[in-house]
């Protein structure tokens, strides 16, 4: 097993209005031995922006701002601007996230030369209905797709929303590789209940046209569903995926139901360095799970939910959401974890 170091709360909500009732989900940028970190702050009523802190050091705060970095301006993100993941790659910050109007959860895109100036790109998942989705889905190899990718079409089909053509895919969990692989940009999303793969050269190609194509042909993107008790309901990206010499290094969250409800856990596995859809290994049971009282109780109980990382010398630092309303953070061994990753099966 490995041997993990809970180091406790780094930010919390405070009495500004827009981080009121939860500071979570952050994205991490590491430059040397400054940390970066662009965090989701909840506002009463569910409202959400992309708040800023910066530390020195893993752990230590000396900058956050009393405005949010990145507000809501559009209509497809009235009600949040969600769970923000950044890389940068060559010379522009990439900044995805869940872009939330009241009804639909989709992923969207902004980008940066300087983290302080932005352009948003809007909408850059699947804009289909979920009677456009089934259709899609369906010319698929139905022996390969898990029953759960129909769940969403047989719910809204249940309740006679399945062709309400303002309630689209939900597509969250947008994150993407830190840099090019093979010329083209590589991107991991979640269409529930799995984790999927989008290879693309430039921005323009995300077309619709496109996103049916990769829609009729999902389970050839698909690199991770669930597998083991603690990700059975679903599971989802959670850091931008870490180059290591055994692969990339993929830290994401697994659903457990329980017969208390659902319970997220952090989540490890290995993909190809230069065929990243191969999956190498994953590891069979939690890197951490909620066990402290922040994590257990809050917004939404027991909840840890990775979304950035920091690397100093061996030991990774792992930034997570606790309890949908702190910002928390682990640290491990990378060595430890990668030889634990190439253990399994």
């Amino acid at each position: 097993m490995i041997t993990i170091e809970k180091l406790g709360v780094i930010l919390s909500p405070t009495n500004l209005e827009f981080e009121n009732s939860g500071v979570i989900n952050p994205a991490i940028y590491q430059d040397g031995n400054t940390v970066h970190i662009l965090y989701r702050a909840v506002q009463e009523g569910n409202l959400s922006t992309i708040g800023y802190a910066k530390m020195e050091g893993p752990t230590k705060i000396v900058e956050r701002m009393e405005t949010p970095l990145i507000s809501r301006e559009f209509d497809y993100e009235k009600q949040g601007a969600e769970d923000p993941r950044v890389v940068k790659i060559e010379d522009t910050y990439y900044i995805t996230y869940t872009a939330y109007d009241g009804v639909n959860a989709m992923g969207a895109l902004a980008t940066s030369k300087d983290l302080i100036h932005f352009e948003k790109h809007g909408i850059i998942t699947p804009t289909v209905n979920y009677e456009e989705y089934e259709s899609h889905v369906n010319k698929c190899n139905a022996a390969k797709l898990n029953p759960k990718y129909h769940q969403y079409y047989n719910l809204f089909s249940q309740i006679g929303l399945v062709g309400d053509e303002t309630r689209l895919l939900r597509d969250k969990d947008v994150l993407l590789f830190p840099r090019k692989i093979n010329g083209q940009f590589v991107l991991l999303h979640r269409i529930w209940p799995g984790i999927q793969i989008v290879k693309f050269n430039k921005w323009e190609d995300l077309t619709k046209t496109f996103w049916e194509d990769y829609l009729m042909h999902l389970t050839d993107h698909i690199i991770l569903d669930p597998k083991d008790p603690y990700e059975i309901n679903y599971i989802g990206g959670g850091v931008p995926p870490i180059e290591t010499p055994c692969g990339w290094l993929l830290i994401y969250h697994g659903v457990q139901e329980t017969t208390t409800g659902k319970m997220y856990h952090a989540k490890a596995a290995l993909l190809h360095l230069e065929k990243p859809e191969m999956e190498l290994s994953r590891l069979p049971y939690p890197l951490f799970s909620p066990t402290k009282k922040w994590e257990k109780e809050g917004i939404v109980n027991n909840v840890v939910f990775p979304t950035g990382s920091a690397l100093f010398e061996n030991d990774l630092y792992l930034y997570y959401g606790a309890a949908d309303k702190h910002i928390a953070v682990a640290k491990m061994n990378i060595n430890e974890l990668l030889l634990e990753l190439k253990k399994q099966p």
